[in-house]
């Protein structure tokens, strides 16, 4: 596996350094460094991709990336009777948190705010990865993310983004598949 590197600079573009629209890991990995080292732990060698545009909503994601709305991973952090929970939903989907609440056989579930969120996983909303958080928590992943051969997730910035097929996302997030996302009418 190739030992990621970090690109810190905000270097403006060059004859040399074109801009572009996105710029591959191959030309240094720019993951949030806890998440290039949880990559790193884990062996997994991933392609890294950094847009200068921020892409901290789904529909910002797929459309930097060119890929269906429903094929971003969205990282969510909840609160479950004052335990955080992370929740996997794919892109085009919201969160019923009602089936959360009956899955975790919790009294209560809410939202987690921006405090909680980078306390439990060690990055901003916008920026959450699937895995490598700061504390181990129970992960629950949305049974429509196996819908597709290949999900985008971010890669520890709003910024950056990795593929990965979902059931090796899921598997490294150590989460458990279940049904929680909304139903349409």
């Amino acid at each position: 596996m190739a030992n990621p590197t970090f690109d810190t600079s905000d270097a403006p573009a060059t004859a040399e350094t074109p801009a572009t629209a996105e710029t591959p890991a191959s030309a240094g990995t720019v993951a949030h460094p806890r998440f290039a080292e949880a990559l790193r732990e884990l062996g997994l060698d991933v392609e890294v991709r950094r847009f200068p545009d921020a892409t901290r909503t789904a529909a910002e994601a797929a459309a930097a990336i060119g890929c269906e709305l429903s094929q971003i991973v969205k990282s969510l952090v909840f609160e479950a009777d004052g335990q955080p929970v992370v929740v996997l939903l794919d892109g085009a989907s919201r969160v019923d948190v009602e089936l959360v609440r009956q899955e975790l056989g919790a009294g209560s579930v809410r939202r987690a705010n921006a405090a909680l969120v980078r306390e439990t996983t060690g990055y901003a909303i916008g920026g959450v990865p699937p895995f490598g958080h700061r504390t181990r928590t129970r992960v629950l992943a949305d049974r429509r993310l196996l819908d597709h051969e290949t999900v985008w997730a971010a890669a520890g910035t709003p910024h950056t983004v990795f593929p990965l097929a979902p059931k090796t996302l899921i598997a490294h997030a150590e989460g458990t598949v279940v049904d929680v996302r909304e139903r349409s009418a």
